[in-house]
């Protein structure tokens, strides 16, 4: 399946009520969607980074009662799952895409990978785009532009990266959903293959952490 872009009612699976109808439009509408832009980027990612890397898409099976407010897939080096190790997402709530390079709470090696990351603070901040985003907590909406940090803001939200159990550190972008680029799936598989690959050099860091 070739990904053609999204559409304003996959922006819209996440107003619907209740659990069980959002699930359902979830499955329906997103993760083919999800299944074809993986599909393509896992080669991308795997050729970027030199090791073998596998696509996972959210089941959101531990919900039993509260709908997701944002559904994504990952992209890491582990075939059994995501979560422990650092990996890219790419998946929407509803006013926005993101794609990330994401570092959540469950990441191992969690206090050496930020303190790596602190050592090359001046790199990350030369090699990260001005425009930008850089969320500290992935079930949220917010996001800072990364061009508004200076490098103590940046060195500062690292910081609490490392020292905070439930602090998580995810770097890319955000894309408003009335964005012509995400109704042309050429176009937004382009940006994400340039954002993945320019995020490559962080992934790095981690994976040598």
């Amino acid at each position: 399946m070739t990904f053609t872009g999204f559409t304003s009612s996959d922006f819209a699976t996440f107003t619907i009520d209740g659990l069980d109808a959002r699930m359902e439009a979830i499955r329906d509408r997103i993760q083919p969607k999800f299944r074809a832009i993986g599909e393509q980027l896992v080669g991308d990612a795997a050729v970027l980074s030199g090791q073998e890397m596998y696509l996972h898409i959210a089941k959101h099976a531990r919900r039993t009662v509260n709908p997701p407010q944002d559904s994504w897939l990952a992209i890491g080096p582990n075939k059994r799952g995501y979560k422990s190790l650092p990996h890219f997402q790419v998946g929407l709530f509803d006013d926005h895409v993101f794609i990330w390079l994401a570092f959540i709470y469950e990441v191992a090696n969690k206090q050496n990978i930020a303190q790596s990351m602190l050592k090359q603070i001046d790199r990350i901040a030369t090699t990260v785009p001005q425009d930008y985003a850089i969320s500290l907590d992935h079930m949220k909406k917010d996001a800072v532009r990364f061009g508004d940090l200076d490098t103590e803001e940046l060195e500062a939200k690292l910081c609490r990266f490392r020292d905070v159990k439930a602090a998580e550190w995810l770097v890319g972008r955000h894309i408003a959903a009335n964005d012509p680029i995400l109704a042309n799936g050429t176009a937004f598989m382009s940006l994400a293959r340039e954002t993945m690959e320019t995020l490559m050099p962080l992934y790095k860091i981690a994976a040598e952490a």
